[in-house]
């Protein structure tokens, strides 16, 4: 089975996205910050990662170096409030990352990943450090 790890705030928005995701036979998990999000990575597979942008306390650089450490290869999407900026898009489209913007629909979630890929587990103690790091 496909999984989500969602890292949002947004209690609402997240059920909404769950209950679809479910309906397309994909499951989800959620935080609610990205280093409780980050250490679900230890011992969760994943296809997809989705994160709110308010939620990155990080650069865009050290954000790739961080996913790419702890779920290498597997893409992240960084959601967008609806009046979000055109250049904080672009920003973070130069770095890698797929965006949405709200409103979406999972389907269009899943277009932006280019398909999910396989559920990676990460590389224990290359992963526990990359997190220790960056949850200072």
């Amino acid at each position: 089975m496909t999984r989500i790890l969602m890292i949002d705030t947004n209690q609402a928005l997240a059920e909404a996205i769950g209950s679809q995701c479910l309906k397309h036979g994909i499951a989800v998990r959620f935080a609610d910050d990205l280093c409780k999000g980050l250490r679900q990575l230890l011992d969760t597979p994943v296809s997809l990662v989705l994160v709110e942008a308010a939620r990155l306390p990080l650069s865009n650089v050290d954000l790739v170096r961080l996913f790419e450490a702890v779920v290498p290869g597997v893409p992240v999407v960084i959601r967008l409030d609806a009046e979000g900026a055109m250049d904080e898009q672009v920003r973070y489209e130069l770095h890698g990352f797929r965006v949405v913007r709200e409103p979406f629909d999972v389907r269009e979630l899943l277009a932006k990943a280019e398909r999910p890929v396989r559920a990676v587990m990460p590389r224990p103690a290359q992963a526990a450090a990359a997190i220790k790091a960056a949850c200072r």
